[in-house]
């Protein structure tokens, strides 16, 4: 099975528009990141978890050329604006299958209504095919995915567990039946957005903590905000088996 980060920024990306903070001119490329987002993919498949506002230029920057469907965590911009393009791969493909939450869901049929319309719709638009997650594992081609219900302030969102990885994202808390969903990781990517406290994502502490709670033979740190540091200086101060995130590393488990 193989992980890519198609992005690993908050929802403003790095560099902010604007911004002259030094961490948004930073010349490294680890430290120029999209709107959160991964590929994962296993025997023939391909699936992404979200897909935001860079979900396009993501995809040419992967090479994707064919999705067997997309995961949304929740319906937030920086994780769903992007749905519109899927276009390319329905006009190749045919239907794409989505899967979420059924309050996710309804908020995806009120943006992109056209997308859903069963009846006189425009024939540029895209077509889905809708999957209702619940807090139960579900199957993907012959893998069982393990939902990970956790709260983004007081919004529920879905992580993901694939076997031996699990996704989660936008997380600032999580039920003790839902951690132990995580026992025996290889890999585990986590939302750590700063230094800082922040009412809805974990900052550096309470992810390191998180880390420690769930003890994955490997941590990945994603949802990264500029106010976390310049990626190399983050990296050089993280425990031997936590790791920064960057757009486009790719792990294989």
């Amino acid at each position: 099975m193989k992980l890519t980060f198609l992005g690993t920024g908050t929802s403003q990306g790095i560099p902010i528009i604007g911004s002259k903070h030094p961490v948004c001119l930073s010349t490294d490329t680890k430290d120029k990141r999209l709107r959160v987002s991964v590929l994962i993919e296993w025997d023939d498949k391909t699936y992404v978890i979200d897909c935001g506002p860079d979900f396009r230029y993501q995809m040419l920057r992967a090479n994707c050329s064919k999705i067997d469907g997309i995961l949304f965590t929740h319906e937030h911009a920086d994780h769903t604006a992007g749905l519109d393009d899927i276009r390319p791969f329905f006009f190749q493909q045919g239907d794409i299958p989505i899967y979420a939450h059924n309050r996710v869901m309804k908020a995806l049929e009120t943006r992109f209504d056209y997308i859903f319309k069963t009846e006189n719709k425009y024939p540029g638009a895209p077509n889905v095919i809708k999957h209702i997650i619940e807090n139960n594992p579900f199957k993907l081609a012959n893998i069982d995915v393990i939902p990970i219900n956790g709260y983004h302030d007081k919004l529920q969102v879905f992580g993901f567990r694939f076997n031996d990885i699990a996704y989660l994202t936008d997380m600032k808390t999580l039920d003790d039946d839902e951690i132990a969903k995580l026992g025996g990781l290889k890999i585990l990517v986590i939302n750590a957005l700063r230094i800082q406290p922040h009412p809805s994502h974990f900052n550096l502490e309470e992810a390191l903590d998180f880390i420690e709670t769930v003890k994955p033979e490997r941590a990945y740190l994603t949802h990264i905000s500029h106010m976390l540091g310049f990626h190399e200086d983050v990296q050089q101060s993280l425990p031997d088996n936590v790791f920064l995130a960057y757009d486009n590393l790719q792990l294989t488990v």
